[in-house]
C-alpha cells in the first residue's frame, strides 16, 4: 500500500499532490518539486516521470513513453519504484481504479 492508500496498477493515473508544484528551474539546472515549505530537487530520472504525472496518463503510458523517449525497454519497475516512493512523499497521488 501507498501512503494514497490505493495500490499503484498499471491502469493508474498519477498526478502531483495537493500542495506541490512541480517546474523547471533554470538557476537549479533541474526539475524541482516546490512546496511551501521549501523546495525538493529532482534528479534527471525523476524530473521526467514526475512530468509525466499529470492525471491523465497512466503508469503504463507513462513507461511506454519513457521507454520510447529513451529508446530503451524495461523501465516498468524503476518507474513503479519511484512513484510508489513519490507517493509515500505526498509528492504524488492517483485515484483509485473504476
Amino acid at each position: 500500500m501507498t501512503a494514497n492508500k490505493t495500490m499503484l496498477t498499471a491502469e493508474s493515473k498519477p498526478r502531483v499532490g495537493p500542495g506541490f508544484r512541480l517546474q523547471w528551474e533554470p538557476a537549479q539546472d533541474c526539475h524541482v518539486l516546490l512546496y511551501p515549505e521549501g523546495m525538493v530537487r529532482l534528479n534527471g530520472s525523476a524530473g521526467e516521470i514526475m512530468k509525466r504525472c499529470d492525471g491523465e496518463r497512466s503508469v503504463a503510458a507513462i513507461v511506454a513513453d519513457l521507454e520510447q523517449a529513451f529508446d530503451t525497454t524495461g523501465l516498468e519497475p524503476e518507474v513503479r519504484g519511484f512513484v510508489e516512493m513519490a507517493a509515500q512523499q505526498n509528492w504524488l497521488r492517483w485515484e483509485p481504479a473504476s
